[in-house]
């Protein structure tokens, strides 16, 4: 029997990889907007925080299991930000070129580009579950100011992956998906739902 689990993102990328993992386990994952849920706010500090929120406020609005994640990109010279506000780093509107400029400003005076990027997911069985599954997976790199690679989004083409030579932009969707900070954390839930 499947279980229909809503995902708390309208993100298509996302949706793919979470099904593409989930499907075996007897899950489908659909998006919120399939259930007229508007997006949760995300007023926390922490990654953890932001993501139980996202996955309760899916769950209790469409009764259905929740997955929910906040990721971003954490720079060691900045003391960890953008951190949570990684989407939204350059202000409203929401823009990638923008907040990818203002990380290269930010980080100009600082010799130090070393940087992660950080996921968590929470799955909550229902809105006020109290042992949700949590996960969580880190990509470590750096940050360069050159942007190289034509996949990816957000800061991917400034996310230089030394080990690999390449920016996580450079990657093959197939590379990515068995690197990334969404696919550790992934590969972890999948661990635990099992």
């Amino acid at each position: 029997m499947t279980q229909t689990i809503v995902l708390a993102s309208n993100n298509s990328g996302k949706l793919k990889e979470f099904h593409a993992m989930l499907a075996p386990l007897g899950f489908d994952v659909r998006p919120q907007r399939e259930f007229n849920v508007p997006e949760a706010d995300e007023p926390h500090f922490t990654f953890v925080e932001n993501a139980l929120a996202k996955a309760r406020h899916a769950s209790l609005a469409t009764g259905l299991p929740a997955l929910a994640d906040d990721s971003g990109i954490c720079v060691n010279a900045l003391k960890g930000a953008p951190g949570v506000l990684s989407a939204r780093y350059a202000g409203e509107p929401k823009s990638d070129a923008r907040n990818n400029q203002k990380l290269i400003a930010d980080l100009a005076e600082y010799s130090d580009k070393s940087a992660y990027f950080y996921c968590v997911l929470v799955y909550v069985r229902h809105a006020n579950d109290p042992q949700p599954v949590i996960a969580e997976g880190r990509w470590n790199g750096k940050f360069a100011s050159e942007a190289r690679g034509e996949n990816g989004f957000g800061y991917d083409p400034h996310f230089l992956l030394p080990e690999l030579g390449k920016t996580a932009s450079e990657l093959s969707e197939e590379e990515k998906n068995r690197h990334s900070h969404r696919a550790q954390a992934l590969r972890q839930l999948v661990e635990k739902l099992k």
